[in-house]
């Protein structure tokens, strides 16, 4: 059984629009887990050859339309990273503002988070041009320049009070990851470090750099341990060096994408803030967690 998966912004699921998808695929009982946000309806045959395209043609609208298994939708794990997919932003690209360096470093994220560039040579080259920085600019950048992406303090509260288990994990920082897990509410945090010398960032990450390989030996490892497999989890990102973390869980969404991760994924949410991976597994508003 599969489910055909309807979230949009509040407000932006038009019902006829839903109802006429449902009886073009033949499918099941529309069921509303929030009015004029999310839905969702059993498909009773095969698999929609059509489904692309519609998909496409929804998302033009601003409907983000998903096909999921119906078995074992809610989850026990969820592993995220945290870049622009937890909070708005990418902190390394921050760090660099503040160094006078920030145009050189957002043009080298992007390509990497694009999957353009070798993700640990990008890594080392940001990094070394924040040397000198004195360590007390991330507080700064925490307290000025950090937003969290809307949603993610009710989809942690809710996983958890399910009992899942949550890991936030980036090939970010862990003087950064620290302070979002704390704030969201993770159970744990595994990111890169920045060495130091004296007050000052030298320009080095501590060695080995944690990559895409490493989020999914976190995802194993944490599966492992809870007696769970790689399928018990849900895993969100939106870079290149996510991808295999996503294709790796049981549900792997590319959430906010860029253009060729978004692409390579099964599951998008391109609209939806961080409460869509709560409808995705079924969840109806009504059991979201304060």
């Amino acid at each position: 059984m599969f489910i055909a998966s309807l979230i949009a912004c509040p407000g932006g699921l038009d019902p006829a629009a839903v109802v006429a998808l449902r009886n073009a695929w033949g499918g099941g009982d529309v069921q509303w887990l929030a009015p004029d946000e999310a839905a969702e309806f059993e498909l009773l045959g095969a698999l929609p050859t059509n489904a692309p395209e519609v998909s496409a043609e929804m998302r033009a609208m601003g409907v983000d339309l998903n096909i999921l298994p119906g078995e074992g939708r809610r989850k026990r794990l969820l592993l995220a990273d945290m870049d622009s997919t937890m909070i708005e932003q990418e902190c390394i690209d921050e760090l660099a503002a503040e160094a006078g360096v920030g145009e050189r470093v957002a043009a080298i994220t992007a390509r990497a988070m694009n999957g353009e560039l070798d993700f640990f040579e990008a890594l080392d080259e940001r990094v070394s041009l924040l040397q000198g920085l004195p360590v007390s600019v991330i507080d700064k950048v925490l307290a000025e320049r950090i937003r969290y992406r809307p949603g993610g303090k009710v989809l942690l509260a809710t996983m958890r009070a399910s009992g899942a288990r949550t890991a936030l994990v980036s090939g970010g920082f862990t003087a950064f990851t620290a302070k979002v897990a704390a704030e969201l509410g993770f159970d744990e945090h595994r990111a890169n470090v920045l060495l130091t010398e004296g007050e000052s960032l030298s320009g080095k990450v501590q060695k080995p750099a944690l990559g895409s390989d490493a989020k999914v030996e976190a995802l194993m490892d944490i599966a492992s341990a809870l007696g769970l497999s790689n399928l018990d989890a849900i895993a969100v990102g939106d870079g290149a060096n996510d991808l295999p973390m996503l294709d790796t869980a049981g549900i792997g969404v590319a959430l906010h994408a860029k253009p060729t991760v978004a692409a390579q994924c099964d599951v998008r949410v391109d609209h939806g803030d961080l409460t869509a991976l709560l409808y995705l597994q079924g969840y109806a508003k009504s059991e979201f967690a304060a």
